[in-house]
């Protein structure tokens, strides 16, 4: 990756398609892989929605898959979360009805894209979601148990302590919470060179139009044979 920047709640980077694979793949700490698409201003709704319907959605979806608006909003005047993303999912729709005559679903829970879209300061930046799922949720866990720590701020954590360079050298690692287990797992992770999504069967551009299925079949085995 390179240009990278700080940025609120995250980091800007610019790379290849494969760096962004790579981020979803292989990084311990993100939430979540964003690819930018637009950048507009958002002063009410009306411009929200025109904003959004000039994105080509046409190149990343078709009217027969489905999509989710994760809409977020600070220090803006469009305050109401739902209210926004309805707008984004409204432009999304009719750009591709318009195009095609019908047009695609809302799907909450397992969308084939998922839409991102955060206002702030009447800016919006809009973005589609690589990763799909919160990156956090590895996909070793099949039930629910009570963890008061996230997989990547375990992870953070583990990162920030040196653990990674106490592993090398062939030390321990003593976890005193005796909670689910997420300390000595992530630890575990990171002693092995495991790549912590590797266990993941869905992202956010596995169903996208731009995803390139031999490029990521050729990362996972480049992660299994590490």
């Amino acid at each position: 990756a390179s240009s990278g920047e700080p940025r609120r709640s995250g980091v800007e980077f610019s790379g290849s398609l494969e760096v962004a694979y790579r981020a979803c793949l292989w990084s311990r700490i993100a939430s979540r892989v964003l690819l930018h698409l637009a950048r507009f201003s958002a002063h009410d709704p009306d411009q929200l929605y025109e904003g959004t319907k000039q994105v080509t959605w046409e190149d990343h979806l078709s009217p027969e898959e489905t999509l989710a608006v994760q809409f977020y909003s600070a220090k803006s005047a469009i305050g109401h979360t739902h209210f926004g993303a309805l707008k984004v999912k409204d432009a999304v729709v009719d750009r591709l009805r318009d195009r095609f005559g019908s047009r695609p679903s809302v799907d909450r829970r397992e969308p084939d894209i998922r839409i991102n879209v955060y206002v702030y300061q009447d800016e919006a930046r809009l973005s589609l979601d690589l990763s799909g799922e919160s990156l956090h949720r590895r996909g070793y866990r099949h039930s629910g148990q009570p963890a008061p720590m996230k997989e990547n701020l375990a992870a953070a954590l583990l990162l920030r302590s040196g653990w990674q360079d106490v592993a090398a050298e062939g030390g321990a690692l003593l976890d005193p919470l005796c909670g689910s287990g997420t300390l000595p797992i992530e630890a575990a992770l990171i002693a092995g060179d495991i790549a912590p999504s590797l266990l993941r069967d869905r992202f956010g551009f596995s169903a996208w139009r731009h995803h390139d299925e031999r490029l990521w079949s050729d990362l996972l085995a480049e992660a299994r044979s590490r």
